[in-house]
């Protein structure tokens, strides 16, 4: 499909869609629906959701824009995203899945400090079951059929690859989502399936790791990167993700990052 033509009508889920990344890809992906199209927006932040639709509502004509206020690290967040999606029309071009929600986690320790069970859990709940749990819903709403092309995008990151010190939660989230959603692509052909990793971008999450990672050196890093300027706005990096989907001739599955754009 074209980059002029855009993703037609379509049902666009973004987590994670109150601020950062998640606000932005909204606002960037909208002007290329067609009239008729859906966006179900989810987060934490009911306020933020709704000064996310006004400022759609501003943009856009013919796009139902819809705000769900949950906690997708328990079941019942997942299960009011799934809800609000079931009288969407089902006569849609494009399914696109956007898995943003993520949170860094306690980056100011290290491995051997974690012994709560309860606390790696409750990270994992977020992190990694829900992205698995709320795709896995959407899919069987929306199951294969001629004329329909379902696009699944995990918003990764460097450290689903590499090993970070003191982020043990956040490198082990990311790699255990790149994983699933590699698994996924295997076991269903008919999917496009991405991991897409944005690069260092300039948010609240940026801000955290340069003040609170334990690891010197990493901290240090993110500060001399923050003062010269070398953070991307989150609009350079949805750019490209946005031309990579459209394009659509990314290997299912695959990691990509910014970088190799």
């Amino acid at each position: 499909m074209s980059a002029v033509s855009g993703f037609g009508k379509a049902l666009v889920v973004i987590t994670g869609a109150s601020k950062g990344f998640g606000r932005v890809l909204a606002l960037s992906i909208a002007p290329r629906l067609a009239a008729g199209s859906a966006l179900i927006l989810a987060a934490r932040s009911d306020d933020k959701l709704q000064e996310l639709k006004a400022d759609l509502s501003r943009g856009e004509s013919g796009l139902t824009a819809r705000c769900v206020a949950a906690d997708l690290g328990c079941q019942a967040g997942v299960e009011r995203v799934i809800t609000e999606i079931r009288d969407i029309d089902p006569d849609i071009d494009h399914l696109l899945l956007f898995n943003n929600a993520a949170s860094l986690g306690d980056v100011s320790r290290y491995c051997h400090d974690f012994t709560d069970v309860d606390e790696v859990n409750s990270y994992l709940s977020l992190n990694v079951s829900s992205a698995l749990c709320l795709t896995a819903g959407v899919l069987r709403m929306f199951p294969q059929r001629t004329g329909l092309t379902r696009v699944i995008v995990n918003v990764s990151s460097l450290c689903a690859l590499q090993p970070f010190p003191s982020w043990v939660l956040y490198c082990s989230g990311k790699a255990a989502r790149d994983m699933m959603f590699r698994v996924l692509a295997e076991e269903e052909p008919d999917l496009r399936v991405l991991n897409y990793a944005p690069g260092p971008l300039d948010t609240d999450m940026q801000l955290q790791a340069r003040s609170s990672s334990a690891d010197v050196a990493l901290r240090n890093s993110f500060s001399v990167m923050h003062a010269q300027g070398q953070l991307l706005t989150c609009d350079q990096s949805i750019n490209k993700l946005i031309k990579v989907l459209l394009e659509d001739k990314y290997p299912s599955g695959a990691h990509l990052d910014f970088y190799d754009l």
